[in-house]
């Protein structure tokens, strides 16, 4: 029997290099969007189905025609990590709609979770370190978190939570690194203005993003937390050096121009261990 795998957040950026990678397999999609319209270009490969997880019908599992996985990208309120939306209004619908998949009938779920979970924990982390989350993104998806496994104790189901590290590409918001230096090149600035570039962080392309991701739900493995890193830190000004190279763009740097953000450490990158040696 042909697996089936449902995908929400199908129109949002990672969403749509997650559905490409998707349609490499043998497998029936459904594709979960509140804008139809945003997926024509897939509507001959997947099924799209329009829905919004807030408001509930008596089964969102019947209406995302009953799968046999759930990707679950979906979230509302980035980039704005400080906003008291992620605890006060996301966390609530997002564990009611997936408690609701779950009693259902759903049987393997993957959730994205997010590095913001460790909060200011400097360094290599590792998926099994103790959460500590300093702002209110990451204090609502380590709440999610626990609330989906104490959730498994009544109601068991195979648990996947991928947290994502940073990601770069084409569809990103137009306000994130990549976008930026992408348009002040296309718009003949002369400088780039950015901070002083010394943190290190953790990136990966986003499709490589949507490849782990893929695999990891197409495993139906009960592995708990798992990082969706490349595991190897570099500078943000050696990384946007590097972009500049691989697409030729000329471009001076204005180092320093803004300051440091105050809700992450210098330096912190992804361990690709799930547990510590």
């Amino acid at each position: 029997m042909t697996k089936k795998v449902a995908i929400t957040g199908a129109s949002g950026f990672i969403g749509h290099h997650v559905l490409d990678k998707l349609l490499q397999y043998d497998i029936e999609i459904i594709a979960v969007t509140r804008n139809a319209s945003l997926l024509n270009k897939y509507a001959k490969s997947v099924e799209v189905v329009e829905f919004d997880i807030t408001n509930l019908c008596n089964s969102a599992f019947d209406k995302l025609s009953r799968p046999d996985i759930l990707i679950h990208l979906a979230w509302d309120g980035l980039p704005n990590y400080n906003s008291l939306h992620h605890f006060e209004v996301e966390l609530p619908k997002q564990y009611h709609f997936l408690k609701n998949m779950i009693e259902g009938g759903l049987k393997s779920l993957f959730v994205t979770g997010t590095c913001f979970e460790y909060g200011m924990q400097s360094g290599c982390l590792r998926a099994d370190m103790p959460t500590l989350p300093s702002n209110p993104y990451g204090y609502a998806k380590d709440a999610l978190r626990k609330q989906l496994e104490f959730l498994k104790t009544s109601s068991p189901f195979e648990f996947i939570w991928g947290r994502l590290f940073y990601m770069y590409g084409e569809g990103q918001a137009s306000n994130s690194l990549y976008p930026q230096l992408k348009q002040a090149v296309l718009r003949g600035d002369n400088v780039f203005n950015m901070s002083g570039g010394d943190q290190l962080r953790d990136y990966l392309r986003v499709e490589d993003v949507a490849n782990q991701i893929v695999k990891l739900a197409l495993s139906q493995q009960d592995l708990g937390c798992v990082n969706i890193c490349s595991g190897i830190p570099i500078s943000v000004k050696n990384l946007v050096r590097k972009w500049m190279l691989e697409a030729g763009w000329e471009i001076d740097l204005n180092l320093g121009y803004y300051p440091y953000p105050d809700y992450e450490p210098m330096e912190f990158w992804g361990s690709l261990s799930v547990k510590s040696d």
